[in-house]
């Protein structure tokens, strides 16, 4: 099963590389739609919608992506996109996750995806390809560095009822290694390090903490959508990982609060 799932992760990953810098803004954008799409039929299937209704939902998904593309070209004419999916993030999912999802929650549900994947698919269509990656790489830093924090200090769990993996112990690592890949990034890319000097240290390594804990939110919220669902993967079109959200569900958090950060700081 690991030999499975390294495979899948280093054709995928040598793929979106190959995506992002081969691919002209008008197909990578396709391809983005494609991955929204796919995403939001497996959302709908979590959200108990089969058949056609499942397709017509990931449909009506993709379609808004297509449009929020054509009427948002720029990073900062979308700021209030970012600004709406940030608020989801930092105020609706925390009271989900906290009082649990509710009963009536399938219609529910099934609104918050278009939160979860219209936002994150803007993202990655509109964030300069250098930028797109330096998030995408954060979000990989700050999983990798929890999972080997929380496999070798691992106590006290985090959400014991919704994914009862995750610790204390391991958010802290991954806290920390995303703080170090930051630093780091501020010196590789000039675009970031230029923004980043004195007082700025504070804002942007404040930033990068606040990404780090969107992105535990990413997966609790998904993992919870799961459980309540019944099932343990969104889906089974990946060999060893299991669905498209399953591998994007971090990133559906980080993305657009990351777009909403580089807007407002002007670094693009």
């Amino acid at each position: 099963m690991f030999a499975l799932r390294a495979l899948t992760a280093a054709v995928l990953l040598a793929a979106f590389f190959a995506a992002v810098f081969l691919l002209d803004p008008l197909h990578f954008a396709a391809l983005v739609t494609v991955i929204v799409a796919l995403g939001a039929h497996e959302w709908a299937r979590l959200s108990g919608w089969r058949g056609a209704i499942a397709l017509a939902y990931a449909g009506a998904c993709a379609l808004t992506l297509v449009v929020a593309m054509a009427v948002f070209r720029e990073l900062q004419t979308a700021t209030p996109i970012w600004a709406i999916a940030l608020l989801f993030w930092l105020l609706a999912v925390p009271v989900s996750l906290a009082r649990g999802i509710a009963a009536n929650w399938r219609g529910r549900i099934a609104a918050a995806g278009f939160i979860v994947l219209v936002p994150a698919g803007l993202a990655a269509a509109t964030l300069p390809p250098g930028l797109l990656l330096a998030l995408l790489g954060l979000v990989w830093i700050a999983d990798t560095a929890a999972y080997l924090a929380g496999r070798a200090f691992g106590r006290r769990r985090l959400a014991p009822t919704v994914s009862p993996g995750k610790t204390w112990e391991g958010v802290a690592g991954g806290a920390l290694g995303a703080l170090a890949y930051a630093i780091i990034l501020s010196r590789a890319m000039p675009e970031v390090g230029r923004h980043v000097a004195g007082a700025a240290w504070i804002a942007y390594l404040g930033g990068v903490t606040m990404l780090c804990a969107l992105s535990v939110l990413g997966d609790l919220f998904e993992s919870a959508v799961k459980r309540r669902a019944g099932v343990k993967d969104s889906g089974a079109l990946l060999p060893g990982h299991g669905g498209v959200l399953d591998r994007i569900d971090s990133a559906t958090a980080v993305l657009p609060a990351g777009a909403f950060l580089i807007a407002w700081s002007g670094v693009a």
